[in-house]
């Protein structure tokens, strides 16, 4: 073994917003056992806590945001060092039939799942905290892109928003040698998706329409991201990779 891998994070410092729980808890570990430096941030102190004891290395830093207070969003911006890698996981859900999809609920879910990832991304990019050859990830997701569920009209809008500004971005940043790409994921087991007044029998009729007969586990999200980040996709840029154990077919 001569330790190649194209896939290392080595000397690599990450972002990961949303990382106190579910996909971006899984990206940060990940991260870190790749040999990345993180920077983690998220709502909950305690629950971010636990997430950086399981960190492999060291150097890494703990910041405690909420994204959609500005004044959080810009004293993260202030604290963040310069980075090689930004990772968007931070994310809600409403499930809610069409009529009932009130403006109060919109604002709430756009608030966390396209406003928010926008303005760090935005205020990064022009504190000029993210390094040329650097890679910004957005994790969407299938729902509003490739999936349209009844009862799910506001996350899906909010996440085919949050697709559609990736490839603006990818566009104007890349004379800046900044790539900036999608994770569109299925269904995976989280926190976020068992919220609500879906039973399990109903998620096992859902993941039964999965041709691979599950759903995904964050660790799998973790390593699309890793390849994202990693020099392996330097000519990766303004994508949307779709991780769904094969239901959009």
């Amino acid at each position: 073994m001569n330790g190649y891998n194209p896939f290392s994070l080595a000397g690599k410092t990450v972002l990961v917003t949303g990382a106190s729980s579910g996909i971006g808890r899984a990206t940060a570990i990940e991260c870190s056992k790749m040999g990345a430096t993180l920077v983690i941030t998220g709502r909950n102190e305690e629950r971010l806590a636990e997430t950086f004891a399981q960190l492999e290395g060291s150097g890494h830093a703990q910041i405690t945001a909420d994204l959609t207070v500005q004044e959080d969003i810009e004293r993260l911006v202030a604290s963040s060092p310069q980075l090689n890698g930004l990772v968007l996981c931070a994310g809600r859900s409403i499930l809610s039939p069409l009529p009932f999809c009130t403006r109060e609920k919109l604002d709430s879910v756009f608030n966390i799942n396209f406003f928010s990832p926008v303005e760090v991304m935005r205020q990064l990019v022009r504190g000029k905290k993210i390094e040329k050859q650097g890679s910004i990830v957005a994790i969407v997701s299938i729902g509003g892109t490739g999936k349209f569920t009844p009862g799910n009209a506001m996350y899906g809008s909010s996440k085919a928003a949050l697709t559609s500004i990736v490839k603006y971005a990818a566009t104007e940043l890349a004379a800046k040698k900044i790539r900036v790409n999608a994770i569109n994921p299925g269904m995976v087991e989280t926190p976020l998706i068992r919220r609500g007044m879906v039973t399990d029998e109903q998620y096992a009729a859902d993941m039964s329409r999965y041709p691979l007969k599950r759903y995904g586990r964050p660790e799998e999200v973790a390593y699309a991201a890793i390849y994202l980040l990693s020099d392996a996709a330097a000519w990766v840029t303004g994508t949307s990779l779709v991780i769904d154990g094969g239901v959009t077919i």
